[in-house]
């Protein structure tokens, strides 16, 4: 007896149910999915001898809904969960969801607003109970979408950023950084977004070139004379405190330590030498404003200058900035520009491009701002981050992005880690009002650890959210605490991420870890692309080139998205949606679903018991090829090329099973009981459960209902073990027999169809086989070329000279003869061959003359030359058959 799930299998009676006459997702999907949580099939157990195998879901944001690159990160990580399941792992999926703090108060703020509210007018606390509720009710939207997409995680273990056990994970973890001296307080430029009214880390603005200008502007000298210099922001002029000169540039050497004039307001302004001048900038002479830019706060730091501060929160000019105050950053650029040209300081203007900052939440410019800010050190941790790497401990897939990863580490800055927001970790630090002492504790203190005062406050500020999140794959496991969770699954196996969040994300993880536990959250981090519209464009809501995957579930079903994600990716590289990759995908589960509901009529008498070694070349060869599909599985997901598996698997399923073994069976399947008939049922039931199983983890819904209908086999598909290629047997001398007689098959058929034989016609076919492999092959599948081919066979030692109206072919070793007179009207054949021939010539010859458009090449973009080229190439191959077709005719 052949055994699954570790026990033997048993029939389900002779009245089996029938499978709808065409697979419809909407109908199928969400019953399946209640079937696999009834049956508790995502839970991972504690106890038990399995290895592990652990995924912690990046947290998608509660306030957020899916798209398409979710789908992807999805998809993927639930296939390797689902293969691992099966081949026997103790595979935990740990689903959660993330705070998300600037988004999430965003969106509640502004319906606030829409209610002529702010959150100041609630005060804290009631606001953020508007936060809670409104996380309580629209967390289950972007979870429930991930249940529509067929995710198995295990939901009994589902987690939230801001859950009790995350919180004290993220405050332990605080106050053992701050008692190490690895957080600080201190001044330092910081981004800072004016309408999130918060600090962002580097990480966290995105920096995109922009069109603007380079102003000069003359700054006179003490004692006479005057030195210009450029600049990008006019406004900031008002925070100059000195000029920089680089000390090795021939022009400047005398200026250095004489006194400049500030252009608008009653201030002296050092010259100063500092190395950090590019004097290839402008005039090679820069402004020095400490208090907003960070290279000009360093500057000021060697050199004692001030930092007056003259651009608040707000985005408005402050009482530093004198008679601009109050006036908006953009509004009094304007009013120094129009100052400065009345007094004659303005030089020159000229057009400038380069990469501004914008808040990567709501693509606000980015001001940099000095203030008072929480730091964490980052070159203690990021020393052993990096060295993990580079020790091989820690491996990307694909390895180039470990490069991105290091060189990020290499040059990181202290990470500010403070929000000016009230979502999120509260930092656990309090403020002493009669001291001035700040008291950080694990739980809240009654007095100042310092004198003991009783008169404090906590800290207004809220936590990065990748702060929290950077302690995902251990937190959710109940670190602090050693649980038996964290015991069995951690460090977790694989992180699956797109390339975008290595910086926010995955380093993060890193060095926490180690710090933490002492070991990596994860030996391997599998790196995906992007998903990119049809154009190659990013997607986005806002420029309407996105894609809501829900709407390709609901048009297609999940099954169908799932694969088309899959199918031709490889790791790391982006990708296109297409709706025809999505319909493709559809078709290919019709394919298998027809191809179930052509199997089961047949196997109302079947029953696997102990069938004998197969016999007939057909079976042996889709045994083989099983064997071999088995293996390359296994091969390409061991090595995540999930879409290399997907593909194969595919091409196996389409071609193998369905177009040529099945139809292979049907003669033996609809013949006479018997030893033949039953082992052509043995090896379809066989091949096709197994194919089932293989394709699970890509199309989890459509094989899981083609399975509780398919007879003698026990339990689910999701829970059904691993197949292994030992389980079937290698044969190579059918797979050789059978390479010749397919492409064998595939010339008649070709000519057939390119001559408009009619189906229900058999063809006259002679065959002359070379010696060897080739004759063998063609005599051991002489009754299925006939067969498939619809034609009588005559298999000749010599071909007679080629006569009139006869195609001819070779193909594998064997040269063929097809006489096309007694099986078509050849004139009528020849007329349209010549008009067929005659529109191919003219597309080839109009895309020639746009080719050699020296206009088109120069104006029209890559892909759509690239696209031209090959219409000409496949006007040109169209020419070169239908000309043979003619030859043949004639």
């Amino acid at each position: 007896m052949i055994l699954l799930g570790g026990a033997a299998l048993s029939g389900k009676g002779k009245d089996l149910p029938e499978l709808g006459s065409v697979y419809d997702p909407s109908r199928v999907e969400a019953r399946i999915y209640d079937l696999w949580l009834r049956e508790n099939s995502f839970r991972a157990e504690v106890a038990g001898d399995k290895p592990p195998f652990t995924i912690v879901i990046p947290p998608p944001n509660v306030t957020g809904s899916l798209h398409m690159g979710h789908a992807l990160n999805n998809t993927i990580q639930d296939v390797l969960i689902r293969w691992r399941r099966m081949a026997g792992d103790e595979a935990l999926w740990l689903p959660g969801s993330d705070h998300a703090g600037i988004a999430t108060q965003h969106v509640v703020e502004e319906r606030l607003a829409e209610e002529g509210l702010t959150r100041h007018d609630l005060g804290r606390a009631a606001f953020l109970d508007r936060v809670w509720a409104w996380k309580e009710e629209y967390e289950e939207v972007i979870l429930g979408q991930l249940r529509r997409l067929g995710a198995s995680c295990d939901w009994s273990r589902l987690r939230f950023t801001m859950d009790e056990g995350c919180s004290r994970a993220v405050r332990e973890v605080f106050v053992s950084l701050w008692e190490k001296g690895l957080i600080y307080r201190g001044d330092y430029i910081i981004n800072w977004c004016p309408d999130c009214h918060t600090a962002l880390s580097d990480i966290e603005v995105e920096h995109e070139d922009t069109s603007s200008h380079l102003w000069t502007v003359r700054y006179d000298l003490e004692g006479g004379g005057h030195v210009s210099v450029a600049t990008t922001r006019p406004e900031t002029i008002l925070g100059d405190t000195g000029v920089a000169v680089n000390p090795g540039d021939e022009r400047y050497r005398d200026l250095v330590g004489r006194m400049a004039f500030h252009p608008l307001l009653d201030r002296g302004l050092p010259i100063v030498p500092d190395p950090v001048v590019d004097p290839a900038f402008g005039t090679g002479a820069v402004k020095v404003t400490p208090a907003h830019d960070p290279t000009d706060f360093e500057i000021a730091g060697r050199h004692g200058l001030a930092a007056p501060v003259v651009i608040d929160e707000a985005g408005k000019m402050t009482a530093e900035a004198g008679r601009y105050q109050g006036l908006d950053r953009l509004v009094a650029r304007r009013a120094v520009l129009e100052d400065l040209e009345e007094q004659g300081r303005l030089e020159g203007t000229e057009d400038y491009r380069h990469a501004v900052g914008h808040c990567y939440r709501c693509q606000t410019t980015v001001e940099p701002l000095l203030s008072r800010q929480w730091f964490v050190r980052m070159k203690p941790l990021a020393a052993p981050a990096m060295a993990a790497v580079r020790a091989g401990d820690l491996q990307f897939v694909p390895e180039r992005f470990a490069k991105v990863y290091l060189n990020w580490l290499e040059g990181i800055r202290d990470w500010c880690i403070s929000r000016q927001l009230w979502w999120g970790h509260r930092i656990p630090a309090w403020h002493c009002s009669e001291c001035g002492e700040i008291t950080v504790r694990r739980e809240d203190p009654s007095a100042c650890a310092a004198c003991g005062g009783r008169s404090l406050e906590q800290d207004p500020d809220v936590l990065d959210t990748w702060f929290s999140s950077a302690l995902w794959p251990f937190s959710t496991l109940g670190w602090p605490e050693s649980t038996p969770d964290l015991d069995r699954f951690y460090p977790t196996t694989v992180l699956v991420t797109a390339y975008d969040i290595i910086f926010f994300w995955v380093a993060r993880m890193v060095f926490m870890g180690l710090e933490f536990t002492g070991r990596l959250p994860f030996r391997q981090v599998l790196i995906h692309g992007l998903v990119r519209n049809a154009d190659g464009r990013k997607m986005s809501k806002s420029l309407g080139t996105g894609v809501d995957p829900l709407e390709a579930v609901d048009r297609y079903g999940a099954d169908a998205l799932r694969l088309s994600l899959l199918i031709g990716t490889t790791p790391g590289n982006d990708m296109r949606f297409q709706w025809e990759r999505v319909e493709a995908a559809r078709n290919f589960a019709n394919k298998l679903w027809n191809a179930a509901r052509f199997t089961l009529p047949n196997l109302r008498d079947f029953a696997p018991a102990g069938p004998a070694a197969p016999v007939e070349l057909a079976d042996r060869w889709i045994l083989a090829r099983l064997r071999r599909v088995v293996e390359g599985t296994d091969r390409h997901l061991s090595r995540f090329d999930l879409g290399e598996a997907a593909r194969q698997l595919h091409a196996f399923t389409w071609s193998e099973l369905c177009d040529w073994y099945i139809e292979l069976a049907k003669p033996r399947l609809y013949g006479e009981a018997g030893e033949s008939r039953r082992q052509a049922q043995f090896t379809l039931w066989r091949t096709l459960e197994t194919t089932l199983r293989l394709l699970h983890p890509f199309i989890p819904a459509v094989t899981e209902e083609i399975w509780g209908h398919l007879p003698h086999l026990r339990g689910t598909a999701c829970r059904s073990p691993w197949p292994r290629p030992e389980e079937y047997p290698a044969d190579p001398v059918a797979e050789e027999l059978m390479g010749p007689i397919m492409e064998v098959t595939r010339a008649i058929r070709t000519i057939r169809s390119e001559f408009n034989v009619p189906p229900s016609v058999r063809a006259s076919v002679l065959l002359r086989p070379r010696p060897g492999p080739a004759e063998r092959a063609v005599r051991a599948g002489e009754s299925y070329i006939a067969h498939l081919a619809s034609a009588d066979l005559r298999i000749v030692a010599e071909l007679p000279h080629r006569p009139e109206g006869t195609a001819v072919a070779v193909v594998a070793g064997v040269d063929l003869q097809v006489p096309l007179k007694d099986l078509i009207d050849l004139e009528r054949e020849a007329d349209r061959l010549r008009r067929g021939l005659a529109a191919a010539r003219q597309e080839e010859e109009r895309s020639r003359r746009k080719l050699e458009d020296r206009a088109f090449l120069d104006r029209a973009p890559e892909d759509i030359v690239a696209r031209e080229r090959d219409r000409r190439r496949e006007a040109r191959e169209k020419v070169e058959k239908l000309e043979s077709y003619l030859e043949a005719l004639r």
